[in-house]
C-alpha cells in the first residue's frame, strides 16, 4: 500500500486551492477535529465494516465531532469515506495545516521548559518572541 503521506498529498492540494485564504484556518480546525475521530481505532474499526454504509460513517464522525461542518470538510469527509481512505485523513489534515500555515506565513511551535510557564509569563514574553521571530525572518 502506498504511504499514507502520498495518498494524503492530492486531497489535502485539492482542499487548499478549493478554500478561500480567509476561510482556510477555520476549515483547517474543522478537518483536524473530524481526522482526530477517523484516526480513532474504533472509528476505523466501524468504518471497516462492511455491513456499515458510507453514509453511516459521515453521520458517526460528524457528530462524535461536536461541531459544524462547513461544506468544504463536509465534501472532504464524504470524499475520504467513498474512496476508503480514512486513515489517510490524519495526515490530509496535517498537510493542509501545513499548507495553511505556508500562505499566512505562521510557524507552529512547541516550547519546552524544565519548569511550569503560567499564563502571565506567556503574555510577558510572547510579545518578545513574536518581535524576535518577524526580525529573524526578514
Amino acid at each position: 500500500m502506498a504511504e499514507l503521506a502520498t495518498i494524503a498529498r492530492p486531497y489535502a492540494e485539492a482542499l487548499f486551492k478549493a478554500v478561500p485564504a480567509q476561510a482556510a484556518a477555520d476549515v483547517a480546525a474543522q478537518v483536524g477535529v473530524i481526522a482526530q475521530v477517523a484516526g480513532h481505532e474504533q472509528v476505523r474499526q466501524f468504518a471497516d465494516n462492511p455491513k456499515v454504509g458510507a453514509q453511516q460513517v459521515f453521520d458517526l464522525i460528524a457528530t462524535v465531532a461536536k461541531l459544524p461542518l462547513g461544506d468544504a470538510a463536509k465534501n472532504l469527509l464524504r470524499t475520504v469515506i467513498d474512496n476508503g481512505r480514512l486513515a489517510a485523513l490524519p495526515e490530509i489534515a496535517a498537510q493542509f495545516h501545513a499548507l495553511v500555515n505556508a500562505r499566512s506565513g505562521v510557524s507552529d511551535a512547541t516550547v519546552y521548559s524544565a519548569f511550569p510557564i503560567d499564563a502571565t509569563q506567556l503574555r510577558r514574553w510572547w510579545p518578545r518572541w513574536r518581535s524576535a521571530s518577524a526580525a529573524s525572518s526578514t
